[in-house]
């Protein structure tokens, strides 16, 4: 399997994870505070340059729940921004 394709399920399961927020009443909101860092720095290391600088600020504002962006699934949004809108083809 192709190192992107790998990438896309491992940010799938990623944003997964952020998404148990919602299902757990009030650990939920605990959960987010311990998650955002880690998911910026995860984000970080898994998309290089560009895209990993943006997509941690990006995932660490979502995840900490400011501006109520909560929802939005931000690792397979930059994979999507970095394989299919930039179709990088190199890996």
């Amino acid at each position: 399997m192709k190192k992107k394709y790998k990438l896309l399920i491992a940010s799938i399961l990623f944003d997964g994870i952020g998404m148990l927020s919602f299902i757990i009443p009030f650990i939920g909101e605990t959960f987010d505070i311990l998650w955002a860092p880690v998911s910026a720095i995860l984000i970080f290391k898994m998309y290089k340059g560009a895209e990993g600088k943006i997509g941690s600020v990006v995932s660490f504002v979502e995840e900490a729940g400011i501006f109520g962006t909560d929802f939005l699934p931000t690792f397979t949004l930059t994979w999507i921004y970095k394989y299919v809108i930039k179709k990088e083809k190199k890996d």
